[in-house]
């Protein structure tokens, strides 16, 4: 396609978007479970009104916009406190979770090579842990060494134990892990880190704007965040459980020390002194006013009442898919996600199914899975869902095993 010579209409061109558009998945009415993270209408007006009031600027330069640069510094204030950071606590917005892990990386390996001479630094994470994390090393020139799951499907901390050295410049563990929705043994991985003066970071990207809420509701949460002793830093993403548009997360640090290691400083150049916390350059303003309006708008309690219709919602689901014979749920998942196959049937044949009848549910290997994560909207449709699925299931009831194409 070429540049066109003459312009259209803006109806015409918006016409053209709306056609396109139709093709998509209908994530307004509940039918994806990831991707999109559907909060209703309410919210979707709010997030409408703050986008729209910030989408010219750039977030590059805080002396311009020192709106931007408030708002952004009480994102990461509001952030770090549901995490229990203190008074120390430090920390950037970024672009999403790929951005504030490969930030988390950079820190991880700067801080390893002024603080204990690490000159082939190593990054150790659970097999689970998110695609990112290999990216930032392979980005950043770091050993990527893989930590095996234990039968619980979360990270083998003997293991680990094993596979630590003193190259090691970061040890992750995820909270919850995206595949299978549990949440990796904290405590013990940042133990073995800390003994080690390693820099240790939670992948909160998923459950940093769901699991406290959680916990304030009573729910059992295995501890993550910056009550863990030799918890350096947290990923915690907005545009997820934040409900906030997408391009919005947050890079959090125990101690604005190690945010040093974050800082990319230059004045080597005629334009004088150029400073980042990120990787990018100009940044969008629109996603970090929209992180401060939402939190601003939901308080507390709206994410309280979020967060309950969301595990509501996935209790519900998981309750009917135990309830058919031929499924089972791989793991034990505490939140929101949810990761189903089978031992008799072919797991990706029902997958097929229900997208034929309108669900988006994304596909797992290693076991072979049906992927879930559960928004709030999502207790619209629970029952609609779990009728589709027995369906799905009775269509392809015979026992053939995993088909081989994703085994």
């Amino acid at each position: 396609m070429k540049l066109p010579s003459q312009g259209s209409s803006i109806e015409a061109v918006v016409d053209k978007m709306k056609e396109r558009k139709a093709e998509d998945a209908n994530w307004r009415g509940a039918r994806t479970f990831s991707l999109v993270y559907p909060a209703g209408e309410e919210v979707d007006r709010a997030l409408r009104e703050f986008n729209n009031l910030y989408l010219y600027e750039n977030a590059l330069n805080p002396f311009r916009f020192p709106s931007l640069h408030t708002m952004e510094k009480e994102v990461v204030a509001m952030t770090t406190d549901l995490l229990h950071g203190d008074e120390n606590a430090a920390g950037a917005m970024t672009s999403g979770g790929t951005e504030s892990i490969l930030m988390a990386v950079k820190t991880a390996r700067d801080r390893a090579r002024a603080e204990r001479g690490v000159t082939a630094p190593q990054l150790l994470a659970p097999v689970s842990a998110h695609p990112a994390f290999a990216k930032a090393a392979m980005y950043l020139g770091l050993e990527h060494v893989q930590i095996p799951l234990a039968d619980d499907l979360r990270a083998d901390v003997s293991a680990a134990a094993k596979l630590i050295t003193d190259q090691t410049a970061i040890v992750v563990g995820s909270a919850p892990n995206y595949p299978h929705g549990m949440i990796d043994p904290i405590p013990e991985l940042a133990a073995l880190a800390a003994e080690r003066g390693i820099h240790f970071h939670t992948d909160a990207c998923v459950g940093g704007f769901m699991l406290p809420f959680l916990e304030k509701l009573g729910h059992d949460i295995p501890p993550f965040d910056f009550r863990v002793p030799g918890v350096t830093t947290i990923s915690a993403d907005v545009h997820k459980y934040g409900y906030c548009t997408k391009g919005a997360s947050v890079i959090a640090h125990r101690h604005k020390d190690t945010a040093q290691y974050q800082m990319f400083l230059y004045d080597k150049w005629p334009g004088g002194v150029y400073g980042s916390f990120a990787m990018a350059g100009a940044r969008p303003a629109a996603p970090i006013a929209a992180a401060w309006g939402i939190m601003n708008f939901l308080g507390e309690a709206g994410y309280l009442r979020l967060a309950g219709r969301a595990i509501a919602a996935a209790q519900k689901m998981r309750a009917g898919i135990e309830a058919i014979p031929e499924l089972r749920i791989w793991g034990k998942p505490v939140a929101t996600l949810t990761a189903f196959g089978s031992d008799s049937i072919d797991i990706m044949a029902v997958g097929d199914v229900m997208d034929d009848r309108g669900w988006h549910l994304d596909r797992q290997q290693g076991p072979a899975a049906l992927h879930m994560m559960v928004s709030p909207e999502h207790d619209r449709v629970a029952d609609q869902f779990l009728s589709d699925l027995r369906a799905a299931v009775a269509q392809h009831g015979e026992s053939r095993g995993v088909a081989a194409r994703y085994s």
